[in-house]
């Protein structure tokens, strides 16, 4: 099948594709994909494939994502203020190898924007809604906690749990909040301020590139002060031999896909009994049907992806429901 995006730079195609869900796939009606259906805090997933953070910056199209059958949506990543993307080239792809390189760092309409797209969206959503929060670029890292408060305080009354990212490789310093030396701190400010308001739950995005003993901590931390769960993955900095892409951003797709699945199963096995109710997602290199259950087979409660909606198309929701209910 002929994906006329890949024809476009992925610049361009990725200008363009809000506009292509919004006029080209629609809002509705939402299919009732309803493999692996579970609950989790009160939250129902119809199934437990969804987008992962990056792909619906600023809430454009999750009416869209319903009507091609995700299971839930994560939106954002949302910083307080208005920010553009970095300057130069920003993203690229390799087709051949499946894999996508970014290097955009967090642009965002800002949270007031964001406020106002949620909060026309009937409750109960259709599917959970994740918020992605992040921090200003200008913000100093010893204030960077005062930005992910301020996105939750407006936020809360629209989202089903929040995302914190502290791991993209794009925003100056950000992947230092995720080091001993910061780690405490800053998390306990967040979820200091989370339970003062309405108490949605809080993910924690991990980046694929730490040291086992640094994601030990990571977990440590994050049970300590209650977190209700992990995404793990971020993109990677890591390039294999064959991928060409420039040494700064981040890379995802297929070749980091046993990067993450390593992850995942190192973070099952460290957690042992104390994964009870934690919510587990992974993502990173899901490129197929196949991928996408040996990850729940493994013990992930959720799946994402972004770069297999690239490389495989917009069927890929579809493809998983119809691969799901033929085993």
């Amino acid at each position: 099948m002929v994906k006329p995006w890949l024809l476009l730079p992925a610049s361009l195609s990725h200008k363009i594709a809000p506009l292509y869900l919004k006029y080209c796939v629609g809002e509705g009606p939402f299919p009732e994909y309803d493999w692996n259906a579970f609950e989790w805090k009160g939250l129902q997933f119809k199934n437990p494939l969804g987008i992962a953070g990056g792909v619906d910056k600023d809430a454009e199209n999750i009416f869209n994502w319903w009507t091609l059958g995700a299971g839930f949506v994560e939106v954002g990543t949302i910083t307080p203020l208005s920010q553009s993307g970095n300057p130069g080239k920003v993203i690229d792809r390799d087709v051949k190898n499946k894999a996508l390189w970014n290097r955009m760092g967090f642009p965002s309409k800002g949270v007031d924007y964001v406020s106002n797209k949620l909060s026309k969206i009937p409750k109960p959503h259709h599917t959970p809604i994740f918020v992605n929060i992040g921090k200003n670029r200008s913000t100093p890292l010893e204030h960077a906690h005062e930005d992910y408060i301020s996105c939750i305080k407006k936020l809360s009354p629209y989202s089903d749990a929040f995302v914190v990212n502290i791991s993209s490789p794009n925003t100056p310093k950000l992947r230092e909040l995720l080091t001993p030396t910061h780690l405490r701190e800053f998390l306990g400010k967040v979820v200091e301020a989370n339970d003062q308001h309405e108490g949605k739950p809080l993910i924690l995005k991990i980046s694929p590139d730490v040291k086992r003993p640094d994601l030990e901590n990571i977990i440590d931390v994050s049970i300590e002060l209650n977190l209700s769960g992990w995404i793990l993955n971020n993109t990677s900095t890591i390039r294999p031999n064959n991928i060409h892409f420039p040494a700064d951003g981040g890379m995802s797709g297929k070749p980091i896909g046993e990067l993450s699945k390593d992850t995942l199963i190192h973070v099952l096995n460290y957690l042992g009994d104390k994964r009870t109710g934690k919510l587990i997602i992974s993502t990173g290199g899901i490129m197929s049907p196949e991928d996408a259950i040996e990850r729940l087979n493994l013990g992930a409660d959720l799946v994402q992806v972004y770069s297999s909606l690239i490389f495989n198309g917009l069927s890929f929701f579809k493809d998983v429901n119809q691969y799901a209910k033929s085993k």
